[in-house]
């Protein structure tokens, strides 16, 4: 039986991967995100379920000032004695100094709860954990692979960094892992940077802290065909199964209509086939897009495309923007309820925009609002969202119901259709590049308000100017009153997801 890559579609970058038992623990960057540290269970490394998150508390973490892709950086997850550690690096504002500090959560439970985070004043990023035979244990980091000794529950430093392998002379060596196997210790960087280049490279020692050789074979891992649709694959970590065979968990991402991976970056498996001379080649050196399943029984999770908000609860697939002000949202008979909340999509003080991830290049949303916006400026309704330089809204306004596009820090208004009701159904329909936008006041009869043939703003390539674009693009909810002040409830009854172009084991 075959799998298709991604195995995990949709903005789960930067993975990290465990084996405990026979159950595979995987954990990816949010970036500015919350809940922070999304956690994944699988049975057989191509089916992947969210579990929980890292940090919960807006009291652990506060996004609340961080830009745009800063916030939680390439966490890593480890097991030992019983116990689940997290390591991450929470990439502070570009003025700020430090820069960088690096987070430690322990639980002992995979999908936690994790206590309050340590900080480590490191000002590096991608932090993994090595424990060696005789339990020292140590923090990883770039760049190139950089060993920090720590105390037993990893809360303290106890030693100077030490550089141990600088990587092979390409840019950004980061993405750092260090194992040991048959009496050899290997350290695997990611280098070439995160996009269309990015590779995965490796050394080894019979010392912890080298020397280092440089495997004859890298980069073990690195796309040189640019008209394959898995691109910018890098950033990996191998893990063995329970049935001794070895694969490596990457980064990557799908090409939209050329070179935009409007999704963003996802996670890949492939293969390790190991050399007789003790080293290893991923998949023969680049990323595949169908593989054999692993030997492993395989484990499927139902995963939601209809989301009832009279339920009255929130799936782990939602992310804020930011933290949410809790009082500025609640369950009702009616569903979910967003007051409309100060600020605009385009600021960072904007609390209330709750979204999902895109998983797939074409697929429908829609939802049901009901919402009376009192003056100018308050709006409700669906969106698109990249970041606050790049989202496109669709929404209830003050008078109608509008399209606004914001390609580069600055928002357009595209349509308008005057709309005397209260209540409307709110529909997307994504093809790729291209992306419609329906209302119906009965959800039978659909009137298209517009169609948007080329948004290649909405992806990580898109906006050149816009240095730091790490995310992808997701779907979702928002109210917000433009800065007038006002708590104005929109109701949102429903969200509906559905991919149009799914690839199935």
């Amino acid at each position: 039986m075959k799998y298709h890559n991604p195995v995990h579609r949709g903005f789960f970058p930067d993975p990290s991967v465990i084996r405990v038992g026979e159950d595979y623990y995987k954990v990816n960057s949010t970036f500015q995100y919350f809940p922070a540290i999304v956690i994944s269970h699988s049975k057989d490394l191509v089916n992947w379920e969210i579990i929980g998150h890292a940090i919960t508390k807006s009291e652990y973490l506060d996004l609340s000032e961080i830009l745009d892709s800063r916030g939680i950086w390439a966490p890593d997850i480890s097991y030992h004695n019983g116990v689940y550690y997290i390591f991450a690096t929470l990439r502070h504002n570009d003025e700020d100094k430090p820069m960088r500090s690096q987070l430690v959560l322990r639980s002992d439970k995979p999908e936690g709860p994790y206590g309050k985070p340590a900080i480590l004043p490191v000002d590096d990023i991608d932090p993994s954990h090595f424990i060696d035979d005789d339990g020292r244990h140590y923090m990883v980091i770039a760049p190139g692979a950089c060993l920090v000794p720590l105390n037993d529950d990893c809360t303290e430093i106890i030693g100077e960094k030490v550089q141990v392998w600088q990587g092979t002379g390409e840019r950004c060596p980061e993405g750092p892992h260090i194992f040991k196997k048959d009496g050899w210790y290997y350290a695997m960087v990611a280098e070439g940077g995160t996009g269309y280049g990015h590779g995965i490279n490796v050394a080894r020692s019979k010392s912890l802290y080298g020397p280092y050789e440089s495997c004859p074979y890298n980069p073990v891992l690195r796309q040189t065909d640019p008209e394959a649709q898995i691109q910018r694959s890098g950033h990996g970590m191998l893990v063995e199964t329970h049935k001794g065979q070895w694969y490596c968990m990457y980064l990557c991402g799908r090409k939209n209509g050329g070179n935009y991976t409007t999704i963003g970056r996802e996670t890949g498996l492939d293969p390790v086939k190991w050399t007789d001379d003790g080293w290893f080649i991923i998949n023969d050196g680049k990323p595949s897009s169908e593989q054999e399943m692993p030997n492993l029984p395989i484990t499927q999770y139902t995963g939601s495309t209809f989301y009832d908000f009279k339920e009255g609860r929130l799936s782990l697939d939602w992310e804020w923007v930011r933290n949410p002000d809790e009082s500025c949202w609640q369950f009702t008979k009616e569903g979910l309820r967003l007051y409309t909340c100060d600020g605009k999509l385009q600021d960072i003080r904007a609390k209330n925009t709750l979204l999902r991830r895109e998983q797939e290049l074409s697929y429908d949303a829609e939802t049901k609002v009901s919402f009376t916006p009192g003056s100018e400026g308050e709006h409700a309704g669906l969106t698109c969202y990249y970041s606050t330089a790049t989202y496109i809204r669709f929404n209830i306004c003050f008078g109608g119901i509008e399209l606004v596009i914001n390609r580069n820090m600055g928002e357009e208004r595209i349509a308008f259709a005057p709309y005397d009701s209260s209540t409307v159904y709110l529909r997307t329909e994504v093809r790729g590049l291209a992306r419609r936008f329906l209302y119906s006041h009965d959800n039978i009869t659909w009137k298209e308000l517009a169609l948007l043939e080329n948004c290649i703003y909405l992806c990580d390539e898109g906006v050149p100017g816009d240095r730091k674009r790490h995310t992808g693009t997701l779907v979702g909810i928002f109210a917000l009153n433009g800065g007038n002040g006002a708590r104005t409830p929109a109701d949102f009854e429903y969200f509906r997801y559905e991919d149009k172009n799914i690839v199935n084991i």
